[in-house]
């Protein structure tokens, strides 16, 4: 393939025969390598090669010096900043904004702005009428419609800009004179100074020819401007007509500008290339879901290249977002039996740097009580379920994750965590500014140990042990102060952020793999885009300068039109040589945005008019089964009948059996499967660390509270009556109760001096509240004895039900909150957190699956009943079902008693199980019989409703 680079070796070949002497300058290093590969090719006898290089290094030669590191020459900003703004500020508060300023003086530089003139302030326009000749017309409005503009602005907004302004030219003056005097420079200051001094320097020896460049800075242009009239240099131009002649092609704006320049305007070819219209490349574009879809599309049309036809070296695959280079190379087809990655691949995007980020990161949460370092459970429990730890002490790792939870610990403590070995030591310690630097090196250098060589995690590790021992190097010989974890935390992100991890390999074989700016001067035969969506390609990083858009745009500095034009030619320029190109796009959204397809795929349906290219979109489907998820239904086998016997008086010699709860019934009669999941199956729900105090842990807690208040008042008094008097008496057990309970909740019970905080001081101050109520109804039923409380018993009883074996004795069992006997009553309490009512229409409608308003509250406080009759069949006092609905504890005509509704607006109360014993136990054991019934399989609930909370509505796709 004949392309723009092989044209220009091939022209410097005929004519200069020998190429001793003669310096190529060339946009970037990979041009420079491909140049150097076709004169080797087309070179017929021995020669001198010519010097190739950048126009960077170019420059740097010529100046005799390159940039300072970035953090280096930001730290010599903060210190001129803070003796001229009088402003303690921190180097951490100023880097990220010094950064941009660094980036503006840059641009200033680059484009020979004066810097006097740029920060003068314009505020009195008049200013403008005095020596400002250098400007035209157009730039002057500029100005006057910004500062016209900045006076429509509050009075205190413009004294705080004009406060800044007036700084930075002072900064910009006092920056220049340090670094100069400390022997530094960043690049734009060298690229001024090289300009500025080029009439008297020695000038580099040889024949220059400059190649493939696009768009100049000020001084690049002057630097060439002057090689082109005092040395004869050269230019070679990589144009087309398609976009030249066009005015309104963005990408070809810089080049219309610089045809009708005096100095460049000769050194244009006569004719303009017509190489897009002349290849009529047969364009395609796809539209794909998502943007890894793309990388099948690329395999695809790999996979469709014919035998014979591969060409590798001459395709391309542009990937303008690194995060699709490993899923493209791992779906290459095995017929490309060899690539090149010639784009660096994000540190921030590999496992190692996930892992340090979360180390640091852990700091943050990191606090010290009574000497004790302690650490915040979420990033404790992502560090653990990391690779690195896990694959250390996998063990420890998992029990650590597994105590958290179920300790339900918010804090762990450093000691703790440090037992799983010197890694976890390392890992969990509290960082300080002394040792931070030393401590992320040691990890790093832990990390490595044992793993092949060579191998890509150590390629990961070596980068990062590079970049650090760089920062270490800055903070300690140049910066020369302690580093807080947060400023270190900001500082990592920001500066391995741009680290990209180069890829080594034969760059002239094979399928090429390429950001966007490294194709630059390129040619291949089939290209491959993806990524081809506005703001991907062309990028919509807006530009952040502290120089407002007018300003810039009066004094030349660069705007975001440039950027688009730049970036437009990149595109353009890849289709000169293509026979064959396939555009990719994604319509998948991103922050609540359709995902749009690049301007440029726009441009060229609407304006390109011939046979190559498609107009229509090829849309990739991905498929999907769109079927309705199929009803779930588990038949009882026979393993699963033999597991029923385990509730039952059936099983096996010796055993104990198991017993069915209320809770149980209620779920079996709200959703047969959920039962199975939870009973048979047993499925547990994953417990996670609860820092809120949810509906769940509050009604633990009010359980826990009056187990406490009532439970330790009577064991001390040594009787279970509870007298008027007991009731003061009680008033003073509340506090200890209550905080006895919140630490037995968040096993704190042997932790010395706790003190709560946040919803937990909350959470006491209600539960303290309630139990106040309690005391408050209980003070008019006084005397009364507590037969037991919860803690005290769980009752058990049978129940005769058929089942398929005959008739069995199936055990019940359930734990009451309260037995107490009022006045000639036995009272059966439930404490209830919630806001559970006390109606119910009949005993059948306890036990209706299909009734919405099913009482299950009521189920259970009846079920309550038919245990303690078994309990003590002796008992011949009333039975009472009870609930304490501690929401409405403090109502005047407050009634914890059953109310069965026997018509409109009428209600009888409960004063005895016995009055619907026999009802309530046949619906129970019709209940029973249907869950040993064969044929009863264990299906879902038709009502949706009851799966909005069902922590198994994953499994059923509901």
């Amino acid at each position: 393939m004949n392309g723009f680079l092989k044209q220009t070796a091939s022209t410097l070949l005929q004519r200069e025969g020998e190429l001793k002497g003669v310096k190529v300058i060339l946009p970037n290093r990979r041009a420079g390598l491909f140049f150097n590969k076709y004169l080797g090719q087309l070179a017929t006898k021995p020669i001198w090669m010519p010097r190739v290089l950048t126009i960077e290094d170019l420059f740097y030669e010529m100046g005799r010096k390159r940039p300072a590191d970035k953090l280096r020459l930001i730290y010599e900003m903060y210190q001129v900043f803070s003796s001229l703004s009088q402003v303690e500020e921190s180097f951490d508060r100023f880097y990220f904004w010094g950064e941009m300023i660094l980036k503006d003086f840059n641009d200033l530089d680059q484009f020979l702005v004066n810097p006097e003139k740029l920060f003068t302030n314009l505020k009195e326009q008049k200013i403008l009428a005095s020596d400002w000749s250098f400007l035209n017309p157009e730039q002057v409005a500029l100005i006057k419609a910004f500062w016209a503009s900045f006076e429509e602005r509050d009075k205190y907004h413009q004294k705080k800009f004009l406060k800044f302004w007036d700084l930075l030219h002072p900064l910009y003056q006092q920056f220049n004179a340090r670094l100069k005097s400390g022997g530094l420079a960043y690049g734009g200051g060298i690229y001024r100074e090289v300009v500025q001094g080029m009439q008297d320097m020695e000038l580099p020896r040889g024949h220059h020819v400059f190649v493939g460049f696009n768009a100049f800075t000020a001084t690049e242009e002057r630097l060439i401007k002057f090689f082109i009239e005092h040395h004869g240099a050269e230019i070679f131009w990589d144009i087309d007509a398609y976009y030249m002649k066009d005015p309104a092609q963005e990408a070809g704006l810089f080049f219309r500008e610089y045809r009708k320049d005096p100095v460049f305007g000769p050194t244009f070819p006569g004719e303009i290339p017509q190489q897009i219209e002349e290849k009529n490349a047969q364009i395609n574009t796809y539209s794909v879901p998502l943007k890894s879809n793309q990388a099948n599309v690329v395999a695809g049309l790999l996979e469709q290249v014919m035998e014979g036809q591969e060409n590798w070296e001459e395709t391309v695959v542009i990937l303008p977002e690194e995060q699709l280079l490993f899923p493209i190379l791992n779906l290459l087809p095995e017929k490309v039996n060899k690539v090149n990655v010639t784009m660096g691949y994000p540190i921030k995007q590999t496992p190692v740097y996930t892992f340090l980020e979360a180390v640091l990161e852990l700091q943050r949460y990191t606090k010290v009580e009574n000497g004790e370092v302690l650490f915040y459970h979420k990033p404790v429990k992502e560090l653990l379920h990391m690779v690195y730890l896990r694959e250390v002490n996998p063990l420890f790792a998992s029990q650590m994750v597994e105590e958290l939870t179920r300790t339900n610990t918010i804090y762990q403590t450093a000691e703790k965590l440090s037992v799983g070995g010197d890694l976890f030591a390392l890992v969990f310690q509290k960082l300080t500014p002394l040792n931070l630097l030393d401590v992320v090196l040691e990890l790093i250098r832990k990390l490595g140990e044992g793993l092949d060589d060579p191998s890509m995690e150590q390629t990961y590790l070596l980068q990062c042990y590079k970049q650090m021992n760089r920062l270490k190097d800055i903070f300690e010989e140049d910066i020369g102060e302690e580093v807080s974890v947060e400023f270190f935390i900001r500082i990592f992100r920001q500066v391995f952020g741009e680290i990209k991890l180069p890829f080594q390999g034969e760059p002239l074989e094979g399928i090429q793999l390429m950001g966007v700016l490294e194709s630059r001067n390129l040619d291949f035969k089939r290209v491959i885009v993806c990524n081809m969506n506005e703001g991907s390609f062309p990028p919509s990083n807006s530009m952040s300068s502290m120089v407002p858009f007018n300003l810039r745009r009066a004094f030349g500095m660069p705007v975001q039109e440039q950027n688009d034009a730049i970036y437009a030619y990149t595109f353009y320029r890849l289709l000169h040589q293509a026979e064959e190109v396939h555009l990719l796009y994604t319509t998948a959204g991103t922050n609540g945005q359709v995902g749009e397809k690049s301007r440029y795929i726009h441009q060229l349906q609407i304006e390109m008019d011939h046979g190559g290219l498609n107009k229509d979109d090829k849309v990739i489907h991905v498929p999907v089964n769109l079927t309705a998820a199929s009803p779930i239904s588990i038949p009882k086998s026979a393993t699963i009948l033999r597991f029923l016997n385990r509730y039952t008086d059936r099983i096996a010699e010796g055993q104990e059996p198991i017993t069915f709860s209320p809770s149980a019934i209620n779920i079996w009669l709200d959703c047969r499967l959920k039962f199975y999941l939870t009973y048979i199956a047993g499925l547990e729900v994953p417990e996670e660390v609860q820092e809120e105090v949810d509906p769940a842990i509050f009604g633990n807690l009010v359980h826990l509270s009056l187990e406490n208040l009532y439970g330790g008042y009577l064991q001390n008094k040594k009787s279970k009556w509870v007298e008027a008097d007991d009731i003061v008496k009680l008033k003073d057990y509340i506090f200890p109760a209550v905080e006895k309970a919140i630490l037995s909740q968040y096993f704190m019970e042997n932790k010395e001096d706790v003190k709560l905080s946040g919803q937990l001081t909350i959470a006491r101050d209600v539960l303290q509240k309630y139990l106040s109520g309690v005391l408050e109804k209980d003070a008019a039923a006084v005397p009364f004895e507590i037969i037991s409380l919860e803690a005290a018993r769980k009752y058990k009883a049978t129940l005769p039900v058929k089942t398929a074996d005959g008739l069995s004795m199936v055990s019940l069992g359930g734990i009451i909150d309260r037995v107490d006997k009022v006045n000639d009553s036995i009272r059966l309490i439930d404490y209830k957190s919630g806001g559970d009512k006390k109606d119910f229409k009949s005993i059948e409608s306890l036990f209706d699956r299909n009734d919405g308003a099913r009482n299950k509250a009521a189920m259970q406080t009846f079920f309550y009943g038919l245990l303690y009759e078994a309990n003590f069949p002796e008992n011949r006092l009333p039975l009472k079902p009870a609930l304490f609905n501690l929401r409405e504890i403090f109502k005047d005509d407050f009634n914890p008693y059953l109310q069965e509704v026997t018509g409109r607006g009428k209600r009888k109360e409960v004063s005895d199980y016995a009055e619907y014993r026999d009802d309530y136990v046949e619906k129970l054991r019709l209940s029973l019989e249907e869950i040993f019934d064969p044929d009863q399989a264990f299906d879902q609930t038709e009502d949706h409703q009851k799966c909005q909370y069902c922590p198994f509505s994953g499994i059923c796709c509901r």
